[in-house]
């Protein structure tokens, strides 16, 4: 008699609900094997058939870190082209070579880490290259596209499961685990939170990652947004993975909490479901999370809410039903499909920012095309090893004729000789194979380990000529003859060994520092190690580290360079106690004599800038200055004084200022990915019209920027909405080769939305795309409010004489902001402008609307008082923790002098007393109303979370009056209440 087969469990029944399916296999768990869950590396169990799961698969513009892949544009490349609908066919594309990729290779994830929806408020932060926009409403639009193509059309599995990052009001690099953003009740809502809620709302999210950066003082990983908005804004299980290491930073960097046990609880309670820690490794979490369970600091069920949102994550993917996953099969990698969308977005990215006429060129031009980016296709920290590679130099020989183009990458020529009199010298390298970086995969690409089957460099009489770029603070590169930059791997020695700068810690970055205050000579500091660079009789290497190495020196003033301290790291020390070695640097050619040459004989100069995505703006590293590195600076000016008709090409992950009046024609585009190069030829030949609209507003100088900590956007006058000064070129700008009229503006209110319509009229000769953009601003606004704020866009492709009617439906929500005084949106009753145009500057039709909605009400102070952090203007004054559990309370800034101000405080009949929440050290409140005054001695309190209530007589007559408090020392307020 045959025994019958075991019955199938419900979690393997496909006809079941997810969320039974997900229910049954959880109660089947032991407690170890769902704690092992919380790591991002989640164990195989086996005795179950559960497969092993990896969170967290980078993916922002191709698939990143795991080999060859296509690669699309960068974020910001991709918030320029305005265009929604390529965006979700990229993400579609990308979300398809996941799971070709994934087909070969299991190490690929389908929980991807994409996109970034953080807003590009200041443009020095280094991470620019990785959102899409400033704006909260074109970054939405745009992430909302590109969720949709990783996730797939089917209604129940899906595709990929994005992860937006990072939550929450993350802007800078500059000590971005232990600063705290203060970000004030209307910013939080207005700004930050908008393109996490709409993005979230659109149901193509799996989940968020949260932020390394506090906010308001306490860590963003265990922030009360994360159950008091973000998991409102959906029905779905949404899986929230920590960031890299950022569990650890609790304890470790922050001091926020004492043990890794209470910090790994507070986490999970607040609602990080999936810890990102210590590699691969899940045994410190586990043992983390056993512990609180031990303490009490944890519950069973709070570990069993963490492992079922994974789960559901899981379910979705279709782990569970290889057989009806519509996706198993649909992976497709570097198709002909791929390969054209990558060259579309490009073209599409193309920002074209002046043009007196000489673009497009002629087809008979005679082209210089110079600069330090003109042959290079370069890659960022999250993209995926070149297929394919075009670079503007080589597009440009395609597209014109190597016989009309001249060439001067502008780099200058050196040698280094040593004390001795010899030079360093590059000696031959055996045959190897050359592998780009990364072109295996990594799971992890900081661990990636520098060549050391190079021979060493060396010295001798004759030396060897280097390639020498300075990238702007002194940062230098240094490239061999053969194309390799000079690199210090693990064991310390210096070779020319690596394709392209790169890497978690760059070790292909050098400074030059003089030595003495008159000298020639120069130590060689190689800025991963942080140490000078030694000539020794087995080979050239980074010095051992003595109090002569790690001393500060002078840093040179010469061509080749300029600048204060870069980027250290941790390099390997060889040998013993080796001396640093002082060079004298000779020069064999200037940069700028070569792009004199070039420039001199031609019909046009393409002078290609910007940046290397992996130096001074990165990951890590926030930018100094707008301005562009000197040598950048030099090469144009050398340009344009040997020929007027000279074209700046900026390739770059972020805004530049520059002096545009000075150029025939500007253009930008981020760095476009393998297409690059035959996209930028393409459009200054003509042969498609550029269209691309800046997602950020490019400033002119230093002196617009605020200071890159303060996010107060509104009380800062940040980004567009509210920049009161002259930008070099504004938000949404961008010039075409063809001219479009607007006309026909009508606007109706209806159905609960402001229904605009006008036609597009392209006037030109050829096909072209224009971008629409319609703004509103608040006419008689009683709060702040922004100058321009953009509502709806679109990017309309239209043929010679074509014209189209196009409509615009903005609900009626869009227009309120929040009204701190009632703790919700308030659409305020009054006149609206409507602005229909080609730019946030560029308004080609305008009309005015007047909208209906709620009118303002007092303050109840009577019945609840006031919320310390619920002001309407402020300053010097900082938001802090009330808890580390949720809340907020204010503080002056640096335990100075913080001014606030509540309007219109109700206290109908009158108060006697003023009570004041106070905490922190010691300081004095003053308060007045109506006339009233009071002073309040603070004596301070054990510690910053230990509230007292402090009463002081404050007598106000009945009515509304506005209320000013100002606070000195370093106290925190928290709550302020009246009795009569």
């Amino acid at each position: 008699m045959t025994a019958s087969p075991p019955p199938t469990p419900p979690f393997r029944d496909p006809r079941l609900p997810f969320a039974k399916r997900v229910d049954d296999l959880l109660s089947r768990l032991t407690r170890d094997e769902k704690v092992s869950f919380l790591h991002q590396f989640a164990p195989a169990v086996e005795r179950l058939g559960v497969a092993a799961f990896r969170t967290g698969q980078e993916a922002l513009h191709g698939v990143a870190w795991m080999g060859p892949a296509t690669v699309f544009p960068q974020a910001v490349g991709l918030g320029a082209t305005w265009n929604p609908e390529l965006v979700r066919r990229v993400g579609e594309a990308v979300s398809r070579e996941v799971r070709a990729m994934r087909a070969r290779d299991e190490r690929v994830g389908l929980n991807v880490w994409s996109p970034t929806v953080n807003l590009l408020r200041h443009p020095l932060w280094g991470r620019n290259e990785e959102g899409y926009s400033e704006d909260p409403l074109l970054t939405s639009a745009i992430a909302t596209a590109y969720t949709r193509g990783l996730r797939g059309d089917h209604p129940v599995y899906w595709r990929t499961a994005p992860v937006l990052k990072h939550w929450l009001a993350h802007n800078n690099e500059t000590g971005r685990d232990v600063t705290s953003s203060s970000v004030r009740p209307r910013v939080l809502h207005e700004y930050d939170l908008r393109a996490f809620r709409a993005t979230v709302e659109a149901g193509a999210v799996a989940g968020v990652m949260p932020a390394y950066n506090l906010v308001n003082g306490r860590p963003n990983h265990v922030s009360p947004h994360l159950r008091e908005h973000l998991r409102t804004w959906t029905d779905q299980e949404l899986l929230v993975c920590s960031d890299a290491g950022a569990p650890s930073n609790l304890v470790d960097s922050e001091h926020y909490f004492d043990t890794h046990e209470e910090a790994t609880a507070a986490a999970l309670v607040a609602g990080v479901d999936s810890f990102t820690d210590h590699g691969t490794d899940g045994s410190p979490i586990a043992a983390r999370v056993r512990g609180a369970l031990e303490r009490g600091l944890l519950s069973e069920a709070d570990v069993d809410t963490a492992v079922r949102r994974q789960l559901s994550v899981r379910f979705r993917l279709g782990e569970f039903d290889p057989d009806d996953d519509p996706h198993a099969h649909s992976g497709a990698f570097d198709t002909p499909e791929h390969r054209e969308l990558a060259r579309e977005a490009a073209e599409q990215a193309v920002v074209l920012l002046r043009n007196d006429g000489v673009l497009p060129l002629a087809p008979d031009t005679r082209l210089a095309v110079v600069g330090l980016l003109a042959d290079e296709c370069k890659l960022d920290w999250y993209s995926g090893t070149l297929i394919h590679r075009s670079t503007p130099l080589e597009a440009l020989y395609e597209r014109f004729g190597a016989e009309r183009v001249r060439f001067a990458e502008g780099v200058d020529r050196v040698r280094l000789r040593t004390s001795a009199g010899t030079f360093l010298h590059v000696p031959p390298a055996p045959e190897a194979p050359d592998p780009a970086r990364g072109a295996q995969g990594a799971l992890d690409p900081a661990l990636l380990a520098g060549r050391t089957d190079l021979p060493p460099l060396t010295t001798d009489a004759v030396g060897t000529e280097f390639a020498l770029v300075d990238w702007g603070d002194g940062v230098l590169t240094l490239r061999a003859p053969d194309g390799r930059y000079l690199a210090v791997a693990e064991d310390g020695y210096v070779r020319a060994s690596a394709d392209q700068p790169g890497g978690w810690v760059v070790q292909e970055t050098f400074r030059l520092e003089r030595r003495g205050e008159h000298g020639t000579g120069h130590l060689l500091r190689h800025l991963g190690a942080g140490r000078p660079v030694s000539v020794a009789a087995d080979g050239v290497k980074v010095a051992a580290r003595t109090a002569e190495t790690t001393e500060p020196a002078e840093t040179a003033e010469m061509p080749v360079t300029a600048g204060t301290a870069g980027t250290a790291g941790t390099a390997g020390t060889a040998g013993t106690a080796e001396t640093a070695e002082v060079f004298e640097v000779v020069v064999a050619e200037h940069g700028t004599d070569a792009v004199r040459r070039a420039a001199a004989d031609a019909d046009v100069v393409l002078v290609v800038a910007g940046n290397d995505p992996h130096i001074r703006g990165r990951e890590t590293e926030d930018r100094t200055t707008l301005r562009l590195p000197a040598h950048q600076e030099r090469l144009l000016e050398a340009a344009r004084a040997a020929n007027p008709r000279t074209v700046l090409v900026l390739v770059s992950a972020y805004p530049y200022a520059f002096a545009p009046g000075r150029l025939a024609a500007a253009l930008w585009t981020a760095h476009g990915g393998q297409a690059a190069g035959t996209a930028l030829a393409r459009v200054l030949a003509g042969d498609v019209a550029p269209a691309g609209r800046l997602p950020q507003t490019w400033y002119a100088d230093d002196a617009d920027l605020p200071d890159l900590l303060d996010y107060d956007v509104i009380g800062g006058r940040q980004t567009y909405r509210y920049f009161e000064g002259t930008p070099l070129f504004p938000f949404g700008h961008g010039l075409s080769y063809v001219p479009f009229g607007y006309a026909d503006l009508v606007t109706a209110v209806a159905d609960g939305a402001l229904h605009v319509f006008f036609t597009l009229t392209n006037a030109g000769d050829t096909t072209a795309d224009e971008v629409a953009q319609l703004y509103t601003r608040a006419v008689e606004p009683s709060v702040p409010r922004p100058r321009r704020e953009l509502l709806a866009h679109r990017r309309v492709t239209l043929a010679p004489g074509e014209t189209r009617r196009l409509e615009f439906a903005v609900p009626l929500r869009a227009f309120a902001f929040w009204d701190v005084a009632r703790g919700d949106w308030r659409l305020e009753p009054g006149r609206y402008d409507v602005l229909v145009g080609a730019s946030s500057e560029d308004v080609r039709l305008r009309a005015t609307v007047t909208l209906d909605g709620e009118p303002a009400a007092p303050r109840p102070v009577l019945r609840r008082g006031l919320s310390a952090a619920d002001f309407d203007e402020h300053g010097g004054a900082a938001l802090v923790d009330r808890t580390k559990a949720a809340g907020d309370a204010v503080t002056p800034a640096s335990g100075g002098t913080a001014e606030l101000l509540y309007r219109a405080c109700d206290f109908v009949t009158g108060v006697r007393t003023v009570r004041l929440e106070l905490a922190g050290g010691a300081g004095t409140v003053e308060l007045s109303a109506g006339g009233a005054r009071a002073t309040v001695e603070s004596p301070g309190t054990p510690g910053p979370y230990d509230y007292t209530t402090v009463e002081a007589p404050l007598p106000v007559a009945g009515g509304t009056h506005d209320l000013r408090v100002t606070l000195r020392g370093p106290l925190r307020l928290a709550h302020v209440g009246f009795s009569g």
